[in-house]
């Protein structure tokens, strides 16, 4: 079996919120393999259900983000699970909106959910699922940035990942992390877009119109 959890805040305020896309995918994945109703447990709530086969319980703790460690310690605990079979979806600012990256162990970089789960299982060696949300720029301005809602904008790309990661999360819960992290990017990625930057230089719509003059 594995575990993943989702981090976010509960309440909602901020379900659209950032900060609260490691809900988002947990959530998502539940309504694609269409697992059973979320019930109260651990200081959270739970669903569970196979994913092509391979078990998966899902956690969002709702404790709020900074005491996130004790709801899923309480889940590791009565599971006794190996601590690389659990798998963490967050926000992450250092990476590109709409880019994925799966890792074991590492740092926290200053997520305090992580911090959290870090010192409530007294180890870092869990699998984290890092969704790209980009930097504002400065310091200052990250809580804003990570407490704010997804622009209108945003939604697009959004929806499309969070998708994606529904669609692939069997070869997550089998372990295959590159390869979910090949079929997000796979599954995720813009046709338009791609079909533009495809397209030779004097074709694009830019070109066309730095040439008139």
């Amino acid at each position: 079996m594995k575990l993943f959890v989702g981090l976010g805040n509960p309440g909602p305020e901020y379900e659209d919120n950032r900060h609260n896309v490691g809900f988002m995918a947990v959530e998502r994945i539940a309504a694609r393999w269409r697992f059973p109703a979320w019930r109260g447990k651990w200081q959270g709530r739970v669903t569970e259900g196979p994913l092509d086969g391979e078990r998966a319980l899902l956690l969002e703790p709702l404790t709020f983000m900074n005491e996130s460690g004790r709801s899923v310690a309480a889940a590791v605990r009565f599971l006794k699970l190996p601590y690389p079979d659990v798998v963490v979806f967050h926000d992450e600012l250092d990476l590109a909106p709409g880019k994925i990256r799966v890792k074991l162990g590492g740092g926290v970089a200053g997520h305090n959910g992580l911090r959290s789960i870090a010192a409530c299982l007294g180890t870092q060696e869990f699998r984290r699922v890092r969704i790209g949300i980009g930097h504002p720029g400065h310091k200052e301005k990250v809580t804003g940035h990570v407490l704010s809602d997804f622009a209108k904008s945003e939604r697009p790309w959004l929806e499309r990942l969070l998708d994606a990661i529904a669609e692939a999360a069997p070869l997550l819960a089998k372990g295959d992390d590159s390869g979910f992290m090949n079929k997000v990017a796979l599954l995720s990625r813009d046709e338009e877009e791609e079909a533009r930057r495809r397209k030779p230089a004097a074709e694009r719509p830019e070109a066309a119109r730095q040439g008139k003059g």
